[in-house]
């Protein structure tokens, strides 16, 4: 799901200091100490968290950042939910459900206590029109093609049939779900977790609009309805997103957080909001920060395992990027160890491979290392010689210090060892997403963090039909080969596959990995409940505040 997060996860926008960070900061310059933010939010059990970037919307359907799943997470919750220390799947709006000796058929049973926030039952149904809604053509839910796995979802959602009998979604009575997949998915309860699988309530979102119109401004304070552990407040644009406690929530007895306050801060911001007390976790650290914590105060350092791959998208509809010989060249000219270590210090691996080694046991096969030599004689045999005729590329990135760090090294390595130039251009995150939409890009940064742990999740993202590929890059084979992995039972079959896959990509180059994630950021010590797991996901209902 997640596209280019903040720095070490995502690096978002620039925002100021608002002013009530400020007014804080200059009271406790002052002589007397004055409560800070985080002092009164563990007193009146109010987290205050730091989300990177501003939300283009709260609408699960088109979910797409992982900031989107930090706020939705807590507004939402879906048919299973998750363990707050591993992530196995859990009981959520569902409290139980059968699995059909084939693996393709999930009978949910919907807990007779779960409500709508406005207090009506969730119902078998709601997930039937949610599912439904994302499939819908005309929303063009960019992460709808995770519910492939449903028989029929995929010719629903492209127009091949307008018939959603045909989808495998069913209610058999208002608390009984059946889910019919195309083939057995034995990940599919982790991937009931993401934004995309949240149920939304279909009957509130038409009293404002069109159900399966992107303009439709149903997601907003007052009016949205959910069946999360908590409800939406307020929403102030490049402020912040106050949610409170659910009353209506199944397991609201459980959850210890009166309220959780959610700020859109960049890196640089949150990072001081942090030290003056107003923070009590940051979505991320500049890297430039990082030792000095090492030193002064490592007990608010958090450094966790992340899966997750930085990475550069090549357009390969530029013609002179078209040549895998030219994008391969590209590939070996950079040093990643050098990367990791002198600029980003946060314990992050040289990727050489798109999927991070070791997820769910499945081990990709070995890519691109440091060896300009091959370089550039791969340059030179795509008709470029010492870079001569060469008309030089420009690398396009999300406004961040880091990122601008990694470009320009990146920038230097191929003027050193290829005799190419890079232009290097900054965006705030809208426009390179739009950018990346429509194609208005020569080489793009981008980033790619886990939905669940499952290499399929990051290699079906590069089919032909996939709406995150982007770059341009179709091969019938490489997609014959994860769709004959996505119907495997057999793992061991399936990754043989997938790594056959995963070769293919590496060598046609329509991506070059840099680095492996980890999560690097600050958190309060009066935060209990908040686990390091690779997917960074940390179920609310879990979490308190120590005074």
């Amino acid at each position: 799901m997640s596209e280019i997060p903040d720095e070490l996860r995502g690096l978002g926008r620039r925002i100021g200091l608002t002013v009530a960070a400020l007014a804080a900061g200059l009271l406790l310059a002052g002589c007397g100490h004055r409560e800070t933010l985080v002092e009164q939010g563990n007193r009146e059990e109010i987290l205050h968290i730091g989300i990177g970037q501003e939300l283009d919307d709260l609408d699960p359907a088109l979910a797409t950042q992982d900031s989107d799943y930090r706020v939705l997470s807590a507004l939402f919750e879906g048919l299973v939910s998750e363990d707050p220390v591993d992530l196995h799947p859990v009981p959520g709006v569902a409290e139980r459900w059968d699995v059909s000796p084939d693996g393709r058929v999930y009978t949910f049973h919907l807990r007779n206590t779960a409500r709508w926030s406005n207090g009506e039952p969730v119902t078998a149904s709601d997930f039937v029109e949610s599912v439904n809604r994302v499939l819908s053509p005309g929303l063009a839910a960019p992460n709808a093609s995770q519910m492939y796995v449903i028989r029929g979802a995929e010719d629903y959602n492209l127009g091949k049939t307008k018939d959603f009998s045909t989808v495998g979604v069913k209610a058999i009575t208002p608390r009984t779900l059946r889910i019919t997949l195309a083939h057995p998915t034995p990940y599919f309860l982790s991937m009931l977790n993401q934004s995309v699988w949240f149920p939304v309530n279909v009957a509130s979102i038409a009293r404002t609009g069109a159900v399966d119109s992107r303009g439709n401004a149903w997601a907003r304070p007052g009016r949205l309805i959910g069946d999360g552990p908590f409800t939406l407040k307020e929403w102030s644009l490049d402020h912040r997103i106050v949610v409170t406690r659910s009353k209506t929530y199944w397991d609201a007895a459980r959850v210890r957080l009166r309220g959780i306050d959610f700020y859109p801060y960049g890196i640089q911001t949150e990072e001081r909001v942090f030290r003056a007390g107003q923070l009590h976790i940051t979505d991320a650290l500049p890297p430039d920060k990082v030792d000095w914590y090492r030193q002064h105060d490592p007990r608010v350092l958090r450094i966790d395992p992340l899966l997750g791959t930085y990475f550069y998208r090549i357009n390969t509809r530029v013609h002179a990027l078209s040549d895998p010989r030219v994008r391969r060249a590209l590939a070996l000219a950079i040093d990643r160890h050098t990367i990791c270590s002198r600029i980003l210090r946060g314990g992050q691996k040289p990727a050489h491979s798109f999927t991070p080694p070791g997820t769910a046991g499945y081990e990709p096969p070995d890519g691109p290392h440091y060896d300009p030599v091959e370089a550039r004689r791969l340059l030179a045999q795509a008709g470029y010689p010492g870079g001569k005729g060469f008309p030089g590329v420009e690398i396009l990135y999300n406004s961040s210090e880091a990122h601008r760090q990694i470009a320009e090294a990146i920038q230097e390595m191929w003027r050193k060892q290829l005799g190419i130039s890079a232009n290097l251009t900054n965006m705030e995150l809208t426009s390179v997403l739009d950018a990346r939409r429509t194609g208005s890009f020569q080489i793009l940064r981008s980033s790619w963090t886990g939905d669940y742990a499952d290499p399929q999740d990051f290699l079906e993202i590069w089919e032909a039909g996939s709406g995150n590929n982007f770059t341009g890059w179709k091969d019938p084979v490489y997609d014959a080969l994860i769709d004959r992995a996505a119907a495997s039972a057999d793992n061991a079959a399936r990754f043989v596959l997938l790594r056959q896959a995963e070769a293919r990509l590496l060598s046609a180059g329509p991506v070059i990995p840099l680095y492996f994630y980890t999560h690097v950021y600050l958190v309060s010590s009066s935060v209990q409940g908040w686990y390091p797991n690779i997917l960074d996901h940390h179920p609310y209902k879990y979490v308190w505040l120590k005074p």
